[in-house]
């Protein structure tokens, strides 16, 4: 952003082509190749002199370089080290016309190449396409594609999107509102304006147009987008916004998805990294420590291996967890994702809804039927259970013991086992209940689950922390604070104690106190780790969302650091985590969720206890919308998540199929 060179290859000094031509010869002939050589000449040449080296090679042994380099070496590296030989705007060629040939279409290299390209870029890569393949790429792409996925792509290989000087302030509100018109505020979506909009106005002016976009909308560009379009055109509109936004950050984005879970995207991954080494890979860096919490070198440290490794390394430049640095790149998106925070208005949205026509007489008799005699219908169970809301859940309780004389809980689990048993006992309590019985089984026995207190006392509401309180002490007969108390120690057990009073503000945000607040925290960071602690307590444990979003805000302003950055450097153990997850919350409380959703899932062995946890409190209040930000964060679905995790050590399946009908629909 105006900083001058952001890449981490650049020229070598004392650049001798024919010298490195002969070095590479070198290190190619005789029985074997010189791997380490190869790479570590090739990483340290700015693409420019790769250029150069591969004249010269052809100049002194008469043969071509990318030819001698795909003979000698294998696989993945073959690949990444053929690539960095291309110029980009062939790679780039290259990449395309892989994505449209033969049977399937890469829809995911089309979109990140055309949402991130300059219009200059744009140019050479048609141009590359026409000289290496003897056709249009226009033609290829529009043989390939459809719809007004189609439609957009053909808009934006024109390459003429209007320049970043260009700011139409008279059409900025006017495009806003256009953008409003076509999607929000009437039935169906005007695809045209998207497409007009968004493929040819100037980056700096979309940017303004966002801005107006969600005061007129209280939503973001993005979720509009989500809501309104679908397929693969809402991802190629999406991947635009996100460039729009932040490039480095789209890339970042788009780097992490191809390393995480099982199995590398390795096209994506050699994709990116040859082609943003000399432009803007410093900048990815720091959105991506920014964002994942780990430094992209790190991440390429764990997931890959051999001289494919070192070579990513190279390219990466460095490790940015070691450095321990926080960059100006990195402080202007973080202010920029607060100002987003704080402007959206987030409509929960469950997944589990009233059954119509409910008769809780005819449920509670379905169910005893489905106890009695031999054996169990669990099937019977499950579809009544999963498909009524609590509100009816609650009365079939009550139709149960009036109508029979027995206790359906009681019912219930002398009939069903182990994780099945465990998630329709959950669904037919109250959430009052329900939360007091997770926090008992948090606390009780050797250990203690402290990201389960977290998560609960985090993200309830006043009112429902009350609730939970009332309903601890009737069922075991003793406080819950006194229950915390006696169960942690320490500045955590003081953050839990605060929270589990519920007294968290909800008044009008007001700016002076926001500044105030902003100020505090920034001061605090100078003072001894406990009093640090002490005073982000009494801001992050009693202030309400809307106020935090804004003082985190200003807290960037203040520090230009993230309050999330601070959290995990100056402080660790289970105040750190308390401190993390009240700042994810704040800004985004279905992401948060969706984390949690993934952790519980991913690796070896699944964290049962956390997912009934989560999928049963969040059915009914916005589990669709932690399930969009699943599907965002980590490119699969909640439910393929839960299909392939959620059966081990299950054989009936009864408690993936329960898990399942909660999810409520496939992304």
């Amino acid at each position: 952003m105006g900083r001058g060179f952001r890449g981490t290859v650049t020229d070598y000094p004392d650049f001798d082509a024919n010298g490195d031509a002969e070095a590479l010869y070198n290190a190619m002939k005789g029985f074997g190749s010189d791997k380490e050589a190869i790479l570590d000449l090739i990483t340290s040449r700015s693409n420019a002199q790769r250029q150069e080296i591969r004249g010269a090679y052809k100049s002194l042994y008469g043969k071509d370089l990318i030819d001698d380099l795909k003979y000698e070496l294998t696989g993945k590296f073959e690949r990444l080290i053929i690539a960095l030989m291309r110029l980009p705007a062939y790679h780039d060629a290259k990449e395309m016309k892989d994505a449209v040939k033969g049977a399937g279409t890469d829809e995911k290299c089309l979109i990140e190449i055309m949402a991130s390209r300059t219009n200059e870029q744009t140019h050479a890569l048609r141009e590359a396409y026409s000289d290496a393949y003897g056709m249009d790429l226009e033609e290829a792409v529009v043989g390939d594609t459809s719809g007004h996925f189609k439609k957009m792509l053909v808009v934006l290989l024109q390459g003429t999107r209007e320049e970043d000087d260009v700011v139409s302030e008279d059409l900025v509100e006017q495009d806003a509102q256009d953008l409003y018109a076509a999607g929000e505020e009437k039935w169906g979506t005007d695809e045209a304006t998207f497409i007009m909009l968004l493929g040819n106005r100037s980056v700096t002016h979309l940017r303004l147009v966002f801005d107006e976009y969600q005061k007129i909308a209280e939503k973001s560009i993005e979720d509009s987008i989500k809501s309104e379009l679908s397929g693969d055109f809402e991802r190629l509109m999406l991947a635009v916004v996100q460039c729009i936004r932040s490039v480095p950050m789209f890339f970042a984005k788009r780097l992490y998805k191809s390393m995480k879970g099982l199995g590398t995207a390795d096209n994506t991954l050699i994709r990116i990294m040859v082609s943003r080494a000399e432009i803007d890979m410093l900048d990815i860096r720091e959105c991506f420590r920014l964002r994942y919490e780990k430094s992209l070198y790190s991440m390429i440290q764990d997931d890959t291996s051999g001289e494919y490794k070192r070579t990513l390394l190279k390219l990466c430049g460095g490790d940015d967890d070691v450095a321990g640095e926080f960059f100006p790149e990195a402080a202007q998106i973080a202010y920029k994702m607060w100002e987003i925070s704080a402007m959206t208005r987030i409509t929960p949205r469950g997944t589990v809804f009233p059954a119509a026509d409910f008769d809780p007489a005819s449920d509670a008799q379905a169910l005893r039927k489905a106890m009695k005699g031999f054996g169990t219908d669990e099937d019977a169970i499950i579809n009544i259970v999963a498909q009524r809301s609590n509100e009816q859940r609650q009365e079939i309780r009550q139709a149960f013991k009036s109508l029979l004389g027995r206790d359906l809980m009681a019912d219930l689990k002398s009939e069903l086992s182990k994780n099945l048993c465990r998630l329709i006992m959950g669904l037919m309590m109250t959430p009052a209940e329900f939360d007091a019985r997770m926090m008992k089984k948090a606390m009780e026995g050797a250990g203690t689950d402290e990201h389960a207190l977290i998560e609960i006392l985090v993200t309830r509401s006043n009112e429902e922390i009350h609730a939970m309180s009332a309903a601890y002490e009737e069922a075991y007969k003793k406080s819950l604070e006194d229950a915390i108390t006696s169960d942690t120690s320490g500045h955590f057990c003081r953050i839990l104690v605060s929270l589990v009073q519920g007294a968290r503000e909800d008044g009008p945000v007001e700016m002076d106190r926001v500044q105030e607040d902003a100020q505090t925290l920034a001061d605090a960071c100078n003072d001894e780790s406990s009093e640090m602690e002490v005073k982000f307590m009494s801001i992050l444990c009693t202030r309400s969302f809307r106020h935090l979003r804004r003082v985190f805000q200003e807290f960037v302003l203040c520090t230009n650091k993230d309050i999330e950055q601070i959290i995990k450097k100056e402080m660790s153990g289970d105040v750190k985590q308390a401190f993390y997850a009240i700042v994810r919350s704040v800004k985004n409380q279905p992401s948060y969720f969706a984390d949690r959703l993934y952790k519980a899932m991913k690796g070896l062995g699944t964290d049962d206890r956390a997912l009934i946890r989560i999928m049963v409190s969040r059915c009914g209040v916005d589990l669709f919308n932690i399930r969009k930000e699943f599907k965002e964060t980590h490119d699969a679905s909640l439910h393929e998540f839960i299909q392939v995790e959620a059966f081990v050590g299950d054989t009936s399946g009864d408690y993936r199929k329960t898990l399942l009908m909660l999810c409520g629909g496939e992304d």
